[in-house]
């Protein structure tokens, strides 16, 4: 990994992060994805009441889904994830577990969902699948 000598406050990184979702679409995706593991549609009013949101804004977040090509949504209708919405919104569930996981284990507790929210989204993928293996390697000596 190339080591930077320089920093930026946090506005800094985000700006200069060239990613196309911000937060908040990640967790409309994942709240849309987590909705559908349970319920064979998912509507505006369930997704606006799952993430504390009004159903207006929850309406004008699926439609930014929908523009970057996550979504497919009509009016009135149900909201399901395209094929690289569900690719996405598959590994952010997975990023989820495995933060959640990690946290519960260094905090002796069972459910760490706020610090996750808080914090997933600063986390590169490569460092999302180091702490999955360190936690396996931990499991994995566990049990032996």
């Amino acid at each position: 990994m190339e080591s930077k000598s320089e920093f930026y406050t946090l506005k800094g990184y985000q700006i200069n992060d060239n990613s196309e979702l911000t937060s908040s679409m990640e967790d409309y995706l994942e709240m849309i994805c987590r909705i559908r593991k349970k319920e064979e549609v998912v509507r505006i009013s369930e997704l606006a009441e799952k993430l504390n949101v009004k159903p207006s804004s929850a309406s004008k977040m699926v439609n930014n889904l929908k523009l970057a090509g996550l979504v497919s949504f009509e009016r009135y209708g149900y909201i399901k994830p395209t094929p690289k919405g569900e690719e996405l919104g598959e590994y952010l569930l997975y990023r989820h577990k495995v933060l959640n996981d990690f946290l519960c284990l260094v905090n002796g507790t069972k459910d760490e969902t706020e610090q996750v929210e808080k914090i997933e989204h600063f986390l590169s993928r490569e460092t999302i699948e180091n702490i999955k293996k360190f936690m396996d390697s931990v499991r994995g000596s566990a049990g032996s």
